[in-house]
This record gives structure tokens, C-alpha cells and sequence, in this order.
């Protein structure tokens, strides 16, 4: 005798949770990368890296931060290089498709009521397909990563007298890596070689936007492009949100780095805006840098904390707790603010759940965060700005470093590992797992009120 839900009496349900499958199977790739990148093959000179070391760019690599404790370049030989191209390829081509199949199983699961709003709501996706979703996703990775390779590899062979093997290799692994919002490059000084040139900065900045974006809304604007009013509301949300952050990180970094003599101050005048807006494109997780990360501002740094932990959009390669998150939270202050009885933007009332699910993210990110900080500055007694520029970089899966990392104790580093970890997987398991979570009931209690402020 079977009971409704499909299992035998007496016999333990074998079956995951979604996200506990997605979370297991990138602890295993993990586990691949780290023993790979361990090898002696992997490293350049004698003998092999040491664990902490593999274990911490893996990570890195896997969930497409770019933090390093290690000269990529020069630790690492072809061998070890080409490991980590491939952590981050298969990292930005899991996460996108985790996060629009963990979407669809989650649609699924709602009501009947629910289903229907949403299918109407995302009418431009039709994530429904399994195999429509994983060939979107493989078709945009590889088009656009193309076209990014083409760029970079013209612009070195042209403009630096590289050959083309040499200009290729470093042409498409920076494809991959900005794309992939990955942030791993073949030079020890990042992009600070390319400030002034926008034929180098310029695609990395377009592929780690469009990275950004996530597949969802790449797969929108490929098919609706000139009907901005078809558009969804996610992708509405995504795209002015990520609008508006790029426009005030970037005035923000130009003006208050502009006559520092260590960033910006050191540059020509119309070279100054490229820098300002290539750093404001990094924080959105793409983790290069063009200028001197450990000589910013102390408000640079504190903009940029706020920039990298709001991050990209869902279902991307970004990180953070996405600009959805972020807006929804705005929306519902602003409705709070004028007295609205419920809240709506772009002509949709939001449900309540859903931003019930926006606060818990945002909240749950922020105890993090300031955990993390905690225990690192208790561990090393470093200052406190710096350790949270390197813990907010982690768990946002940036990549930019304020000069601290490489300085910190295996045990601090192996935190930053576990953030980079909780920081790709977590924001993505923990709303698939509420949405998937959701129930009715059928009573209400009696409405309480405690004063607030």
C-alpha cells in the first residue's frame, strides 16, 4: 500500500531537497578541484601547493570570486590554469541553471492561483522545459564569451604585439572569467595594465554586466528586446536597479577618487571616468581591478561594501543578495512611507510573501556578514574596515581584496573559503527553500500590534 505521497509504508523517503542536491553537488566539485589543483602537475616548481591553498582557490574558482591567496600566474602552471578555467566555466554554467531550474521546481510546487499569476507574469521565459533552460543557458554562456574573447584577443594582437596564441589564451580565459563573473586574470596587477584603454576594459565591463543580469532576463531581452512594456517585472526590477546602482557607484568612486594621486588622481582627466566606472562594474562581482584596491578612500571602501553586497541579478553569475532583494526592500519602504495598504511597482501589487522572503535573505546575509567580521577581527585584531571588505568580497563572491587576505592566518582563509561558499549557494537554496516551503492555512489569529520605532 502506497500513501499519498508516493513512499512506501515503513521505508525512509530517499528523497532531496532541491537545493540540498545543488549545495552537494558543488561541495563535490569542490572536493574535485581541490585535489586537482593539489597535484604537483598543478603547480609551477617542485612539489604541490599547499592544501590550503588549493582548497581556497577552488572554492574561489568554483563560485566565481576571484579571490587569491596565491600569484595566479605565477603559482599555478598551464595545468593548474586551465583547472581553474573550468571551475569557473562549470561554477557560472551551474549556478544560472541551478538557479532558473530551482525557480521552475519552485513555480511547480505553488498553487493553482499562484502558477497561473506567474506564468503570466514570466510570459517571455518559458522556463518549463528543463532542456530548453539548459540549452539557453549554454547558448548565451558560449555566444557571449565568444564575442568577448574575439574583442580582447583583437585589441592584444593589435594594440600590445602579442602573437595570437599568446593574445588568444589570455583573450579567452578574461572572456571566461568576466562573463562568469569570476574576477581571475593572467596578470598579477589584474587590468591596472589596461586602465586607460577601453578597447581591454570596455568588454570586460559588458560581459560581466550581461553575466550579471542573469538568464532570465538575457533570454527576455533576446526575444522582447524592443517591447519594453512585455517585459516582466523581474526583469523590470534587474535592469533599473542595476541601472541606477552602476550610476551612483560610478559618479560616487570618480568624484571621491578623483584627485587621490594613488587611483584616479594619478590618471589623465578623461581617462579618470573609464577607471571610476570599470571599479563600480567590478563590485557588481566581476572582482577585476584597474586601479590600486588597497589605496582607495575609506568611503570608496565603505560604498563599495554596500555595492558588492547588493550584488547582481538572480540566476546569474553574480553574487550578493541580488538586486531584486535589494529593490523589493526599497519598494516596501517607500509603500510604508506613503500609507499604501499594499505594495506595487511597475503596476504589479507584490505579493506578501515575496518580500517576507526578500527580508529574511537580506537579514540572514546581514548576521553573516557581521559574524564573519567578528570572528576575524577577535582571531587577528585587524581593522576592522579591512576585514570587512574582504568578508562582504567573499560572501558577495567578488573578488576584491583591500590587501588584507593574503596576510591572514589559514583558519581566517578557511572562513573566507566557507563565506565564498555560503555566499554562492546560500541566497539561491534559501529562496528556492522558502518559496518551496510555502503552505496555507486556514485560519488567521487575531491581529496583534506592537509598537514600532
Amino acid at each position: 500500500m502506497v500513501d499519498p505521497t508516493g513512499t512506501l509504508p515503513g521505508r525512509r523517503r530517499l528523497t532531496r531537497h532541491p537545493a540540498q542536491v545543488v549545495a552537494l553537488a558543488f561541495a563535490a566539485v569542490v572536493v574535485l578541484g581541490t585535489a586537482l589543483l593539489w597535484l604537483p602537475v598543478a603547480r609551477r616548481g617542485p612539489g604541490n601547493a599547499a592544501f590550503v591553498d588549493a582548497l581556497f582557490t577552488a572554492v574561489s574558482a568554483l563560485c566565481v570570486t576571484g579571490h587569491v591567496v596565491v600569484d595566479t600566474r605565477e603559482h599555478w602552471s598551464v595545468f593548474g590554469l586551465v583547472v581553474i578555467l573550468a571551475l569557473a566555466q562549470v561554477g557560472g554554467f551551474g549556478i544560472m541553471t541551478s538557479a532558473s531550474l530551482l525557480g521552475v521546481f519552485a513555480s511547480r510546487r505553488l498553487g493553482l492561483r499562484s502558477r497561473m499569476l506567474t506564468a503570466t507574469e514570466s510570459r517571455g521565459l518559458e522556463l518549463g522545459d528543463v532542456r530548453a533552460v539548459l540549452l539557453g543557458v549554454v547558448r548565451v554562456s558560449l555566444l557571449l564569451e565568444l564575442l568577448t574573447a574575439v574583442a580582447l584577443t583583437s585589441r592584444l594582437v593589435a594594440g600590445y604585439g602579442a602573437s595570437f596564441g599568446e593574445a588568444a589564451w589570455e583573450g579567452g580565459f578574461l572572456a571566461v572569467s568576466s562573463f562568469n563573473n569570476a574576477g581571475f586574470a593572467l596578470r598579477s596587477d589584474s587590468m591596472t595594465g589596461f586602465v586607460a584603454d577601453p578597447w581591454m576594459c570596455v568588454p570586460v565591463m559588458v560581459a560581466g554586466t550581461l553575466g550579471g543580469l542573469g538568464f532570465p532576463v538575457l533570454l527576455e531581452l533576446r526575444r522582447r528586446f524592443h517591447r519594453p512594456r512585455q517585459w516582466s517585472l523581474h526583469t523590470k526590477l534587474t535592469l533599473t536597479t542595476t541601472a541606477a546602482l552602476l550610476v551612483f557607484g560610478w559618479v560616487f568612486l570618480t568624484v571621491n577618487e578623483w584627485r587621490n594621486p594613488a587611483t584616479l588622481g594619478a590618471l589623465d582627466w578623461w581617462s579618470r571616468p573609464l577607471a571610476g566606472l570599470f571599479q563600480t562594474t567590478a563590485t557588481r562581482s566581476s572582482g577585476f581591478n584597474s586601479v590600486d584596491i588597497t589605496q582607495m578612500n575609506g568611503g570608496s571602501w565603505l560604498v563599495m561594501d554596500v555595492l558588492m553586497f547588493i550584488g547582481g541579478g538572480s540566476a546569474s553569475t553574480a553574487g550578493g543578495i541580488k538586486v531584486t532583494t535589494f529593490a523589493l526592500l526599497l519598494v516596501v519602504v517607500f509603500a510604508e512611507f506613503r500609507g499604501e495598504p499594499s505594495v506595487a511597482v511597475f503596476g504589479r501589487t507584490v505579493p506578501d510573501r515575496v518580500y517576507r522572503q526578500a527580508l529574511t535573505v537580506a537579514l540572514v546575509s546581514v548576521a553573516v556578514v557581521v559574524l564573519a567580521t567578528l570572528v576575524i577581527v577577535e582571531l587577528t585584531r585587524a581593522p576592522v574596515d579591512q576585514v570587512l571588505f574582504e568578508v562582504v568580497s567573499a560572501f558577495a563572491t567578488v573578488g576584491l581584496s583591500s590587501g588584507l587576505l593574503v596576510q591572514l592566518p589559514d583558519s581566517c582563509q578557511v572562513i573566507l573559503a566557507g563565506l565564498m561558499f555560503l555566499g554562492r549557494l546560500g541566497p539561491i537554496t534559501l529562496g528556492a527553500a522558502l518559496a518551496l516551503r510555502e503552505r496555507g492555512r486556514a485560519y488567521e489569529f487575531p491581529e496583534g500590534r506592537p509598537i514600532i520605532g
